[in-house]
């Protein structure tokens, strides 16, 4: 895979990260439409899974990748940058520069998931940042133009703008041509996964949330928003499956903000979910990937079964120095290889993860800086100070042996 990191980088700002702001912290401080992109399990089929429906390998099986990126969150700061980057262009907003870094890494995977944490305004806006976002919706073309495939849309943010501005996001994800799961316009998105295909491979994505920051779900649609049910996630796996499901794939946002360590809602929700097994006896869910907590948290393989307790947020701008870490996080990749012993199965045959960081200097880009020591563009104070992001997401990915459970650190 070919990539090169491309930034301005403001020399004297990004050297005083690496002199000490990214100190890590203890691990105990301080969480398309519908049809075509959709399929349920057929009449007759049993989705709490007692029955014997299980997927087909299917002709020309190969091999794929897939990689997730964390929580989209444009504050402010980083919607005026889209702006100022869309002069000239006849559009109001322009995000393609910001995710541009990153580009390489995101097209050139099979599968790529990002996490889309708020709602679009209304066109022309007014465009809000905490604690109730609403973003340009031109943030979709950019995602697409990254090569992004679906997105998860769960989260507690996902009502900010109320029913409408849940509805607006997911129009203009399926204008691009981007798939999503987590939150709904109908009773019977809400029961769908987003599915994919890659390899030969279906891939069926779930998306749950633990809540909407106290906001009420909106009346008589209760299906809006999929909330966290340690049974539902089960049986909407096993129908999934089911209905002819390869792979299956769980979003969850989930955990307490600010902490590395997974909180105990993690680990106990981890646990269960990646010991559950089919009719088949094999794993209901094949990879699970976490986000909301805004910083790195560990990788672990769980009874078999690979879970990123949290990536960190991939666009986010926070200048506080306490919370630099804030726009640090990590890109797993995971490579799925067809399970010989079980046909119509994949296997994750290859872990890896990549890092990256939100460079706040201007112009604010999104830099993958794990990439950078490669990157004959960067100077040496820029390759320091990216290298110091680096080791301190590395830190926070590997803080549970992800690496003696054969996690490989990638560069490219």
């Amino acid at each position: 895979m070919k990539t090169s990191v491309t930034t301005a980088v403001a020399v004297a700002a990004v050297a005083a990260i690496a002199g000490g702001i990214l100190a890590l912290p203890s691990l105990l401080d301080h969480g398309k439409d519908a049809g075509e992109q959709r399929f349920r399990a057929k009449p007759g089929q049993d989705t709490a899974g007692r029955g014997k429906a299980s997927p087909t390998a299917p002709a020309g099986a190969k091999p794929f990748t897939l990689v997730a990126t964390g929580d989209i969150i444009p504050y402010p700061s980083i919607v005026q940058r889209a702006a100022d980057d869309a002069r000239g262009s006849g559009e109001s907003h322009d995000f393609r520069k910001i995710l541009a870094g990153v580009k390489p890494l995101v097209a050139a995977a099979d599968l790529a998931i990002c996490h889309h944490e708020i709602p679009y305004g209304r066109p022309g806006g007014p465009y809000t940042g905490y604690p109730a976002f609403k973003a340009p919706h031109q943030l979709a073309d950019a995602l697409k133009d990254a090569g992004y495939d679906s997105c998860s849309t769960g989260s507690n943010h996902t009502l900010d703008d109320g029913y409408d501005g849940l509805v607006r996001t997911l129009g203009h994800l399926d204008r691009v041509g981007i798939k999503h799961v987590g939150s709904a316009r109908s009773a019977d998105e809400a029961k769908a996964p987003a599915v994919l295909s890659a390899g030969g491979a279906k891939v069926a994505q779930l998306d749950y949330t633990y809540g909407t920051n106290g906001i009420p779900v909106p009346a008589g649609k209760p299906w809006s928003v999929n909330l966290i049910d340690q049974n539902r996630i089960i049986a909407d796996a096993r129908a999934a499956r089911a209905a002819g499901a390869n792979v299956v794939l769980l979003s969850v946002h989930w955990g307490t903000e600010w902490q590395t360590a997974p909180d105990q809602q993690q680990r106990d929700l981890a646990q269960a979910l990646t010991a559950s097994r089919g009719p088949d006896g094999l794993p209901d869910i094949d990879l699970i990937i976490g986000t909301h907590n805004h910083v790195p948290q560990p990788y672990e393989k769980i009874n078999g079964t690979w879970v990123v307790f949290g990536m960190g947020d991939q666009i986010a701008s926070f200048y506080e120095a306490d919370k630099a870490r804030g726009n640090m996080s990590s890109i797993p990749r995971f490579t799925f290889t067809p399970a010989a012993a079980h046909p119509g199965r994949w296997d994750v045959t290859k872990a890896e993860y990549l890092t990256q960081y939100s460079d706040t200097n201007a112009p604010f880009r999104v830099v993958c800086t794990s990439c950078a020591a490669t990157d004959s563009g960067l100077g040496a104070a820029a390759k320091s100070a990216y290298s110091a992001v680096d080791k301190q997401v590395s830190e926070a990915v590997l803080s549970r042996g992800a690496d003696k459970q054969g996690l490989e650190r990638a560069t490219r």
